[in-house]
């Protein structure tokens, strides 16, 4: 990456500086990720592994639930190391690399929430026609220009990032690279840098939600129309996308879309939904939905047997 500035690393200042507090850290985080990633795994698995759960809602479920790992994977393994290293030093390319792999998995996280809500919508607002209109050759396409949206995206803010100059300070006072941070760094005017950001990331999380709200209200309000069976189905998933929607977008728009200043409270905030609404989400699904549970039954029971007959 051509480097237009002195500094070739940063040096990451964490959640604290206390000792006491960081083993702490470590412990707390390393029991999050590893919840992050063996939830998330069990739901692809179970996923790729029923029947039952071949709807596009569960396909689009298998794709949150990669996006979720990946996501999380990004940030929580640096900071559970860091946390028990006295040098928390971040190269200039991997700092690079960190803020595309967030930006990348963080922004695919929203395009998949927002085809979740158009699936939902589609099966609940025009359940006679959703099978064509949801058919898997239409999901495939849409995870595609996903995959492709959330590339562009990243490269985007990857360029905001590499034209930053650095001349000299290289703490970065985050668990990790993302732009908000690196702006306080930056020897130059961030005015135009931080308009673009807020323009790019910003306005994909407020964009985003506000579609998402307004599908989810749509559907709420056709809801009248079904029966006391099917009402009680539809809210059930409907409230588990919503609880997870606004976990996630509520700290992005905090984040992103503010005058170029850093408050104390930012890295609680970004621990939250990068760490902390991943280790949720398998939760959410699991518990609020009876297939997913009764798929994961199914297929312990068959791995027990199967190991029983060894």
């Amino acid at each position: 990456m051509q480097q237009n500035h002195s500094v070739t690393e940063f040096i990451l200042l964490g959640l604290t500086q206390d000792a006491t507090t960081q083993k702490m850290v470590f412990v707390i985080f390393f029991i999050f990720y590893v919840g992050t990633v063996v939830g998330n795994l069990l739901i692809t698995v179970t996923i790729k592994s029923s029947r039952t759960l071949g709807s596009p809602m569960y396909y689009f479920l298998f794709y949150l639930s990669l996006a979720d790992s990946c996501f999380s994977t990004s940030t929580a393994p640096r900071l559970i190391v860091d946390s028990l290293s006295a040098k928390r030093i971040i190269s200039y390319n991997e700092c690079m690399t960190q803020v595309f792999a967030l930006h990348f998995f963080g922004c695919m996280e929203i395009f998949v929430l927002i085809l979740m809500a158009v699936d939902r919508y589609v099966a609940i607002c025009k359940p006679l026609r959703y099978p064509t209109i949801m058919s898997q050759q239409v999901c495939t396409i849409l995870i595609g220009l996903a995959w492709m949206g959330s590339f562009i995206h990243s490269i985007a803010e990857v360029i905001l990032a590499l034209r930053l100059p650095f001349c000299g300070p290289n703490l970065i006072d985050h668990y990790c690279c993302d732009l908000q941070p690196l702006l306080k760094l930056a020897c130059m005017d961030t005015y135009m840098i931080n308009l673009l950001l807020v323009t790019n990331s910003g306005a994909i999380c407020t964009s985003s939600l506000v579609i998402l709200m307004i599908s989810y209200i749509v559907i709420l309000h056709s809801l009248r129309n079904h029966s006391a069976e099917g009402r009680k189905k539809a809210l059930s998933t409907c409230t588990s996308h919503i609880i997870v929607v606004i976990l996630f977008f509520g700290p992005c728009i905090f984040i992103y879309t503010r005058p170029p200043t850093t408050f104390p409270v930012d890295k609680l905030v970004t621990v939250f939904y990068t760490i902390g609404t991943p280790f949720l989400n398998p939760f959410i699904y699991t518990l609020r939905n009876a297939e997913v549970k009764n798929a994961m039954r199914k297929l312990w029971r068959i791995k027990i047997a199967s190991e029983s007959k060894r």
